[in-house]
């Protein structure tokens, strides 16, 4: 695996993407992984008779889908991953895919640890071009 990105080696305006296909597998572990076994999940009559027309991914799994390509990009260099905000826009369903592009907004220094707090907005959307998800999330990265 390659080294992510330091601190020192990113600016604000500077973007990135990743990504993924939604399988009838992450529907399924998320539902386990987190106790919830609303029918909206795991019911496919009782989502169809809903306002979604069926199966949805839970929100949490999408948040953790949107957040991952932060991890990624600052592989290695991450110190902690501080705050994460996502708001939903539209179902994800098994099936969808999703890429996610994040921007870097702002960069707050933090000498104490070695590097400083990359601050950035993310935008997802499904494979037809609709935003699902939005999100801001703060990371805090040393230098390389």
């Amino acid at each position: 695996m390659f080294p992510g990105k330091g601190y020192n080696e990113v600016k604000v305006g500077d973007s990135f993407s990743s990504g993924l296909t939604v399988t009838e597998t992450h529907l399924v572990m998320a539902a386990g992984l987190f106790g919830d076994f609303n029918p909206l999940h795991v019911d496919e009559q009782h989502a169809r008779g809903s306002r979604f027309g069926g199966r949805i991914l839970h929100g949490p799994f999408t948040s953790a889908l949107v957040s991952a390509p932060v991890g990624m990009f600052f592989h290695t260099t991450a110190i902690a991953y501080v705050e994460h905000c996502c708001h939903f826009k539209a179902p994800v369903r098994p099936g969808d895919t999703l890429t996610t592009t994040w921007t870097i907004t702002d960069r707050k220094d933090k000498p104490k640890h070695g590097g400083g707090l990359v601050i950035l907005t993310g935008v997802c959307r499904n494979q037809e071009g609709t935003v699902v998800a939005e999100a801001d999330g703060k990371i805090l990265v040393k230098n390389l």
